[in-house]
């Protein structure tokens, strides 16, 4: 199979993007600076939309924001169908959408343990396959989703079990996905994520606990959403055509694989 070359017309799927703090709004909008267009579906739908005009307005591109629950097939269906109707065909997709879990297995619910999975696990497996279709009609594609340094190293930063969980299930999707969708010219790759002062952290982070968090990483401090973003984007690009099924340790030095 040949190199692809990339449509200058082209759009990015990010889910879970409308947060001011978060990875997703910081890779929508460095995914723009270079020229993509943006979709950002998000279960807060006025954020969506305003991070959305937002993003198009600073860099002139189209940017639509919708609101959509990544664990409802319908709300994704619909959601995508706009994408796919309003924008130029979409290339890259980021599976960013997550919630936290910070209780103890020993009082976790199994309503608890269902709804994380729901957002992390199932909405990157739903909102993926709505998307595959018309990459593989295109024969191009790049997927990029988030697990944690959490899965690799059972929890030790704020969420434990659950979320640790749903997160290696995610590294697990994206190698089996990745051999099934090399023969479509669609690549398939995570990133694990160290501490990140983000709300998923249980709120902005203070320098007290900041410096707490920081003491075992070897660059001596937590990363930033920029620097995030920086990898996401690499990985959606047309120069990432030859990684697929890799995942990105992206956490100063925390967890040495």
């Amino acid at each position: 199979m040949t190199e692809t070359t990339f449509p200058a017309a082209r759009t990015a799927v990010l889910t879970g993007a409308a947060s001011e703090r978060g990875i997703g709004r910081a890779t929508a909008d460095r995914l723009a600076r270079e020229g993509w267009n943006i979709a950002i579906l998000d279960i807060d739908g006025e954020a969506a939309a305003v991070a959305a005009k937002e993003i198009g307005d600073k860099h002139g591109v189209q940017a639509l924001g919708l609101q959509t629950d990544v664990s409802d097939e319908e709300s994704i269906d619909a959601a995508i169908g706009r994408v796919e109707a309003e924008l130029p065909p979409i290339v890259a997709l980021a599976n960013i959408a997550g919630i936290s879990s910070p209780r103890p297995f020993m009082e976790e619910t199994k309503e608890g343990w269902e709804r994380v999975f729901a957002i992390n696990m199932t909405g990157t497996f739903l909102v993926t396959q709505r998307v595959l279709g018309g990459m593989i009609d295109r024969k191009l594609g790049r997927v990029v989703s988030i697990s944690s340094i959490s899965a690799q190293r059972g929890g030790g930063t704020y969420s434990k079990v659950a979320y640790s969980s749903a997160k290696a299930g995610i590294i697990g999707f994206t190698r089996a996905l990745a051999r099934e969708m090399g023969e479509h010219g669609i690549t398939v790759n995570c990133i694990a994520p160290g501490p990140v002062d983000t709300d998923i952290m249980g709120g902005t982070l203070t320098e007290e606990r900041k410096k707490e968090m920081s003491k075992d990483i070897m660059v001596g401090r937590v990363g930033t959403v920029k620097e995030m973003a920086a990898l996401m984007t690499f990985l959606m690009g047309e120069d990432a055509g030859f990684i697929t099924a890799a995942t990105y340790d992206i956490n100063g030095g925390l967890q040495v694989s």
